[in-house]
């Protein structure tokens, strides 16, 4: 295996980061504006923000985990964690028409929740958009720290101090237009080397005569685009996982708020597009790699990646794979301290301690430290090295809990706060009992819950067609979509412990907010939303 000298390593961090500071002191304002530091004044254009939606999630799993993906599971695998992940970011669009509709100057979905119910749900939101957020900052230093130790000389702790100082450094200042600016060249930089790159490790290892001379080491599942096995064990975890993301995640609903209203659908489409092609194309690198034989290094799945550019690459194309990887983590992380910023601005600070009434100077003191928090904190834990594929997985699971809560809260005016809150914390509550097996997934117990992850699944179906079709196709598409999984699901979804903790997460949180909600006589007058949600400072001065 090649590794870069140590010179050269720092060399590339250096201008790598050097070049996205420099790019972030020509947005710099000397009085920065709170509104734009968090969500850029709401006026992002078209190029932007589509570019800023794809690089912001072709991030370090879209590099591991889709080649670990591929690696398991074969020629599905790929093909399973481009596709739902590209489906995350249209999943969005159409309610992210509403809820711009009813809070046009909104920060965080969190915000919008305080407006709709209050503090409790508020809270609820904001503290899983921090852990998910910590997490995903966490999981992206420790690929930078996976790509410096096997790539150059260097440590993986000092890999992962030096991504931490280098995000920081060029998007402390200007916060969330920060990470924008940078997104855009970020993103260029990665297409350019991934059009080279994978084809070049294609050809090296051989080509087509490597599909005819490796496909014997592939099992009947792994060489089916169909399979069983990587759809209960991959696909339909992380289906459901990425829609959670799509309603949980910060960094995707602070896009939402910054983009232009009018450009929200074709920013989105575009954005599908660009990762799902991208992502599926490095998912291919963990296939090609299965059909050569190669085993990762030390059995860790993470060193996959760098493990075969190191060995099928010539020097200067290490380089490039260097920087491209560098930049899908970089261009992830810096969004996850935006985002991290601002929830702690608006819905801590703003909503909470200052209630309702910030001063501006303090706002940005306060993101700005959150940041630095953040990073350390990031960096601490990523010396755990936990695996990238799991944590996705998990966190969307969580986040399962509350989409149905936060979606219905935004369109069904019965939805109260207790319905939500009680809600969630049912649904957590039994995601946990599965997921980490407390009880035993046997007899009646194993039915009952495969009858609410057949539940959960109606409910993951219904709210894709609601979004895209209306309410009618919604409630026809989820009501046949649970039918259809009922008489499947029992006494077999007990042996696939990851879906099923995720649909009984979604099915759990439905019932008890539909149950709650039905209770409640009272009908929320969705134009409070926006007199309540406002900008913090209408001017830069």
């Amino acid at each position: 295996m090649y590794q870069l000298s140590t010179t050269t390593a720092i060399v590339l961090l250096l201008a790598f980061y050097g070049i996205t500071f420099l790019m972030s002191l020509s947005i710099g304002e000397k009085k920065e504006n709170v509104d734009g530091y968090m969500v850029s004044n709401s006026s992002i254009g078209f190029g932007m923000s589509a570019a800023s939606m794809t690089a912001t999630w072709i991030w370090a799993a879209s590099f591991y985990a889709a080649a670990s993906s591929g690696y398991k599971y074969g020629l599905s695998g790929a093909l399973h964690y481009g596709f739902w992940g590209a489906l995350m970011i249209l999943f969005i669009y159409p309610f992210g028409r509403r809820f711009r509709a009813l809070a046009p100057q909104a920060h965080t979905l969190a915000e919008i929740m305080h407006a709709r119910h209050g503090r409790s749900s508020q809270l609820i939101l904001a503290g899983s958009n921090i852990l998910g957020s910590c997490i995903s900052l966490m999981v992206n230093f420790t690929a930078a720290g996976t790509l410096v130790d096997m790539l150059t000389p260097l440590s993986f702790i000092q890999g992962v101090v030096l991504a931490g100082l280098g995000v920081l450094s060029y998007t402390l200042w200007s916060g969330f237009r920060s990470s924008v600016m940078t997104d855009f060249g970020q993103l260029i930089a990665m297409i350019l080397a991934a059009v080279i790159i994978i084809p070049m490790i294609y050809f090296t290892l051989g080509g087509s005569e490597l599909f005819v001379e490796g496909i014997h080491r592939l099992t009947p599942e792994q060489a089916s685009f169909f399979s069983k096995t990587a759809f209960l064990e991959q696909g339909a975890p992380y289906f459901v996982a990425v829609l959670a993301y799509a309603i949980g995640n910060q960094t995707i609903a602070q896009r939402l708020f910054a983009v232009r209203e009018d450009l929200i659908k074709p920013s989105f489409i575009t954005a599908t597009i660009g990762y799902g092609s991208i992502v599926i194309g490095l998912g291919m690198i963990g296939v090609l790699a299965l059909l050569a034989g190669i085993e990762p290094m030390d059995g860790d799945l993470n060193n996959l990646i760098p493990q075969m550019a190191s060995t099928y690459l010539p020097p200067f194309m290490i380089g490039m794979f260097f920087i491209m990887v560098l930049g899908s983590l970089s261009s992830t992380a810096d969004s996850d301290l935006a985002a991290l910023s601002a929830i702690v601005m608006t819905d801590i600070y703003g909503k909470n301690i200052a209630k309702g009434k910030p001063k501006a100077s303090t706002m940005l003191w306060v993101g700005r430290m959150t940041m630095i928090v953040a990073t350390v904190v990031g960096v601490v834990f990523a010396s755990l090295k936990l695996d990238i594929l799991t944590m996705l997985i998990f966190v969307g699971a969580l986040w399962g809990t509350i989409v149905f809560p936060v979606i219905a809260s935004l369109y069904w005016p019965r939805v109260n706060n207790f319905a939500f809150t009680g809600a969630v914390l049912a649904g957590f509550a039994m995601f946990l009992v599965v997921r980490f097996g407390w009880l035993p997934m046997e007899g009646a117990v194993g039915i009952f819950f495969e009858l609410l992850s057949s539940v959960g699944g109606g409910v993951v179906i219904g709210l894709m067609a609601f979004g895209f079709l209306g309410r009618t196709a919604g409630l026809i598409a989820g009501t046949l979509a649970m039918a259809a999984m009922l008489p499947l699901s029992l006494n077999f979804l007990r042996d696939y412990p990851v879906l099923l903790s995720s649909l009984t997460a979604y099915g759990v949180s439905t019932l008890v907010c539909v149950g709650l909600s039905l209770r409640n006589q009272k009908r929320f007058n969705f134009d409070r939303i926006a007199e309540r949600v406002v900008a913090f400072q209408r001017s830069p001065h």
